[in-house]
């Protein structure tokens, strides 16, 4: 298995790709037009792929603020690969790059992050827009 840095030329389409055949819950990556700007977002952020045999077959994206901690926003492994230590590979790989920063994970599958060990430290909100 290889794991690096995200390169758009090399990893842009097979990585939306496999965003897609995830269905309707990783739409809003895929859709219209978050497709475009979801790309940009996957060159501007910490975004590591992994591939198997060729293929990828998951990757991470994160965001550094500006030194204090680094925020995965997005870790997704193919279904088949599931349960092979990818995605717990992806989330080392933050932390060899940035020993010195506090990582924390934005999930909706708080489960996973539960069996990787990992301390839960508040929640999440969604801030609405003053109508």
């Amino acid at each position: 298995m290889e794991i690096r840095r995200y390169q758009k030329d090399l990893d842009e389409d097979g990585l939306m790709d496999m965003i897609r055949a995830e269905g309707e819950d990783w739409a809003c990556y895929w859709a219209d037009e978050a497709n475009e700007k979801y790309r940009l977002s996957l060159e501007n952020s910490i975004t590591y792929v992994a591939y198997e045999d060729g293929e990828i077959c998951g990757y991470s994206r994160s965001m550094n603020d500006n030194g204090f901690y680094v925020y995965v926003c997005d870790l997704l492994v193919r279904k088949p690969q599931r349960g092979m230590g990818i995605g717990r590979i992806l989330m080392e790989s933050i932390y060899r790059e940035y020993p010195q920063m506090t990582v924390y994970v934005m999930s909706d599958v708080d489960g996973y992050y539960d069996t990787l060990g990992y301390r839960r430290e508040g929640s999440v909100f969604e801030v609405s827009r003053p109508d």
